[in-house]
């Protein structure tokens, strides 16, 4: 039997309609809620991730700012923009879309971003207070992955969920929050020994890693959730996860596709991260 799709779209349009709502509230209290995104160089990807952003805050009443820079920006003067927005009582978030053209210091930009207006978590005093199971501000990519997995009534508790990645965007930060919903996490690195022995262990596999096709059908649970955050471009132009997807589907429970699984969802979450630094 094959697995059932966690339609990720579905899922973002539903907390969309709720942000609608929350905006409502918000401007009955004359609050108006702003995001800024700074955008380096003319990465094609990054526009394309910020067309769905800005998007998304159209669609429920958010206003959003983008604030682009040629490629040969400096230092000095993304930094100084992002503190002229720490100081912009009208912008309540502030996103620094990644990755950033070399030379820039991507840490010391973050770190310029206010911790308030930090709504991709990146900031370390957010991703300190992620570490005590507290954080306002969870990162937008693990935050909409926990609300796929409530969304299918997946059981957390004393699960054993299996991570492939450990990256500080999603692989650590979907780690700690999985731990904080009681599962027993595994991390996997690419030094890990048999990956295959890992992934089999797993009621809940996350993947993401940006290798496509790295993990295969005979590497799941019978009846897994598989979340695939891998967003992969082969050479004939297809968009396809880090997991195999022909071959996984008949395996798991449940799966996230590539396109339409979790992407949109961290759109979703950025906005309600946005909200939530309006103080709606």
């Amino acid at each position: 039997m094959a697995a059932r799709r966690i339609d990720g779209k579905a899922l973002a349009d539903t907390v969309l309609e709720e942000c609608r709502t929350r905006v409502e509230a918000l401007a009955a209290r004359g609050v108006h809620p702003g995001l800024a995104v700074i955008l380096v160089g003319n990465n094609p990807a990054s526009r394309a991730y910020i067309g769905n952003k800005v998007k998304a805050c159209g669609r429920v009443g958010v206003r959003s700012v983008v604030h682009e820079f040629p490629d040969t920006a400096t230092q000095a003067e993304v930094a100084d923009r992002i503190r002229e927005l720490n100081a912009d009582p009208s912008i309540h978030g502030i996103l620094v879309q990644l990755p950033l053209p070399h030379p820039l210091d991507e840490a010391a930009l973050l770190a310029e971003v206010s911790a308030e207006k930090d709504v991709d978590g990146f900031h370390v005093v957010n991703r300190g207070d992620l570490l005590g199971g507290h954080t306002r501000f969870p990162p937008c990519t693990p935050a909409g992955m926990m609300r796929m997995l409530d969304s299918v009534g997946t059981p957390l508790r004393g699960c054993q969920a299996v991570v492939v990645g450990r990256s500080n965007t999603v692989g650590k930060p979907m780690a700690l929050l999985l731990l904080g919903r009681d599962a027993t996490v595994t991390v996997c690195t690419s030094k890990t020994v048999d990956l295959a022995e890992q992934t089999r262990r797993a009621d809940v596999l996350v993947v993401a890693v940006g290798r496509p096709g790295l993990v295969t059908g005979d590497m799941i649970k019978p009846g897994a959730v598989v979340l695939d955050v891998g967003i992969n471009r082969t050479a004939d132009g297809r968009l396809v996860g880090d997991v195999d997807f022909a071959s996984a589907e008949p395996v798991a429970g449940w799966i996230t596709p590539v396109p339409g699984g979790v992407g949109p969802m961290t759109v979703a979450m950025l906005v309600v991260n946005t909200l939530a630094a309006a103080g709606g």
